[in-house]
């Protein structure tokens, strides 16, 4: 990631609001003895490759340990905050407060989720390095479908019969399929100009990249933090 160190000033945005409703407070609750924002705090830090790594929160609470643990959180959050703006809206809100306010303007934007807290700074540089590399202008991270095959997917309906959703490929042995992906909120990236002109991190030309599944998991509700724990347990071998 080095081009990227040395040529653009570039910037971490961990967007962590405080109304959560899957799992109250979610961005604060304790994993592992540390509350969960901390782990992406720790991993953008420890990557050195930011000249800041800020914390957008509309909650005192959560910026007083987004502090502690060494993000910046030069205001609160005080739009944005709510269940229907994206996340794309709420990091450009920031940046342009901090353009507005502070007089910081940054070339590069990572957007770190807050919910991520197996994502590493080894996955943040590698992710930086092929975002430089390929000059892009928006990468999402992703990660390929495992032992769950999304090509035999089906619904359910109220009178318990089913609708295959893939009809051709239902038929077809797993081997033989395309591999399928999924997008994941542990680090998204974009040059800024682009971001804020077009209004989301899927703007034209935006290009996907594989994590590993494990670094990839992104909790939004208790099954999914279930598996995070799992995963952390085995990656930290704690048993």
């Amino acid at each position: 990631m080095d081009n990227l160190v040395k040529n653009k000033n570039t910037v971490a945005i961990i967007p962590a609001r405080g109304g959560s409703k899957r799992i109250p407070k979610k961005n604060i609750i304790e994993f592992f003895d540390k509350p969960l924002i901390a782990y992406t705090i720790e991993a953008a830090i420890g990557a050195n490759c930011f000249d800041k790594v800020m914390v957008s929160t509309d909650c005192e609470e959560i910026a007083d340990i987004s502090v502690s643990y060494g993000a910046e959180v030069p205001f609160l959050r005080e739009d944005k905050t709510d269940d229907f703006s994206t996340v794309s809206e709420a990091t450009i809100y920031t940046l342009n407060r901090l353009q507005k306010e502070k007089g910081e303007n940054y070339d590069t934007v990572f957007q770190l989720m807050a919910n991520c807290p197996i994502r590493d700074s080894n996955n943040i540089l590698e992710f930086g390095e092929y975002f430089s590399k390929n000059d892009l202008n928006f990468l999402i991270s992703s990660f390929a479908f495992g032992w769950m095959n999304p090509w035999w997917a089906f619904k359910i309906t109220k009178n318990n019969t089913y609708i295959r959703l893939f009809e051709d490929e239902a038929a077809q042995r797993s081997q033989d399929l395309d591999k399928l992906y999924c997008p994941t909120g542990a680090i998204w990236v974009a040059k800024t100009e682009e971001l804020i002109k077009q209004g989301s991190f899927y703007g034209d030309g935006h290009r996907f990249f594989p994590l590993d599944w494990k670094s990839a998991i992104d909790i939004d509700d208790y099954e999914d933090l279930e598996m995070a724990k799992a995963v952390f347990i085995l990656k930290n071998k704690m048993i």
